[in-house]
């Protein structure tokens, strides 16, 4: 039983749970003695938990984890990757910078960082110093598991690096900064530097489940990595993590992630937010830099996505799953959010799947 399997059955049974209550409460009137019972129930669906909805769509498709021990005075520059890379200084200290950054950021002992997709990283000694090519690092690091410079023995960091499936990741880290330092004397860092030496272990001694432990922990850094980036960050950029900060375009949010294929309107949305359809209209957009019909269609898609990967049910059952009346409907949104056809996206996940 793979993880996939897991992970997408729990989507689905979390989305059937949440069409019976929605059928429930919708089937009684309101003006009887257990409504208010049945309202709050409603309200607890509604505010379903979005970030939740959206890791759990995120599967690691490849993962690598590695040592840097240095002594003495370097830079190395590291070219773009993708995905995401956790890092936990374990001795000494650092400083990293990316393009996207003004000044760079000092990194302590026991300090943790995040470092988000496709960002060319200068990690350093100090700032100061022009840095090289860190080509001959990761060949050690690949190699070796651990890349030693100058004998090392002043600096030590250990990495993970997660690439994942599909499209889902860019909804999360599209609204994430180029860096996130977690510092040591946050809870988050020492559950990281935990996490981090299991899936170093699991690398190295696979047991049965490795699989799904691994996807599991990359599940709950990245949850503590965005509980403090959502409590501590003064300036979110404009996106998702900025909406879910608000209360009432969250709740919006929260009510399309648990009723995927209701017929949402902008009225029906501004009435959960609890204002009216021109302010919901603005402030949406204003926060997440998107359309509220936009996002659901986008959020639509990622589910379909996610069960085309897994193969089992047909185009049509998805297209009436999400809400929409024909499969070529369907198909058409789908193509135009995705850049495919959903079964020339269901033929080529599968195809590199089987490699």
């Amino acid at each position: 039983m793979t993880d996939e399997f897991i992970w997408g059955d729990s989507i689905r049974a979390g989305r059937q749970r949440s069409n019976a209550l929605s059928s429930d409460f919708n089937g009684h009137d309101s003006n009887e003695p257990c409504s208010k019972v049945r309202i709050s129930i409603a309200i607890v669906r509604i505010f379903m938990d979005p970030l939740s909805d959206v890791l759990s769509l995120l599967k690691p498709r490849s993962q690598f984890y590695a040592g840097f021990d240095a002594a003495g005075a370097w830079s190395f520059d590291f070219p773009p990757h993708e995905g995401i890379k956790f890092t936990a200084v374990m001795r000494g200290a650092c400083w990293g910078r990316t393009d996207d950054l003004e000044h760079p950021v000092r990194f302590d002992e026991g300090d943790c960082f995040l470092l988000n997709s496709r960002r060319r990283f200068v990690l350093s000694s100090d700032p100061a110093l022009p840095p090289e090519d860190a080509g001959h690092i990761l060949d050690a690091a690949g190699r070796d598991g651990i890349a030693v410079h100058n004998g090392g023995g002043e600096v030590f960091l250990i990495s993970g690096r997660f690439d994942f499936s599909g499209n889902h990741a860019a909804v999360l880290f599209d609204a994430l900064p180029p860096i996130i330092n977690i510092p040591k004397a946050s809870s988050q860092a020492e559950i990281l530097r935990w996490s981090l030496d299991q899936l170093t272990s699991e690398l190295h001694h696979p047991q049965p489940g490795s699989a799904l432990l691994s996807t599991h922990l990359v599940h709950l850094m990245l949850v503590q990595v965005l509980r403090l980036f959502l409590a501590s960050s003064s300036e979110l950029p404009k996106g998702w993590f900025l909406a879910l900060t608000d209360k009432r375009i969250g709740a919006a949010i929260g009510a399309m992630h648990a009723e995927p294929a209701r017929a949402w309107t902008l009225e029906s949305l501004a009435r959960i937010a609890g204002v009216s359809r021109t302010v919901f209209a603005q402030r949406f957009k204003a926060l997440v830099g998107t359309t509220a019909m936009d996002y659901l269609a986008r959020w639509r898609m990622l589910i379909a996505a996610d069960r085309l990967r897994d193969g089992k049910d047909g185009v049509a059952a998805i297209a009436f799953s999400l809400g929409y009346e024909s499969e070529s409907a369907f198909s058409a949104a789908f193509k135009r959010t995705m850049g495919r056809s959903p079964t020339q996206y269901r033929r080529q996940q599968l195809g590199v799947q089987g490699h």
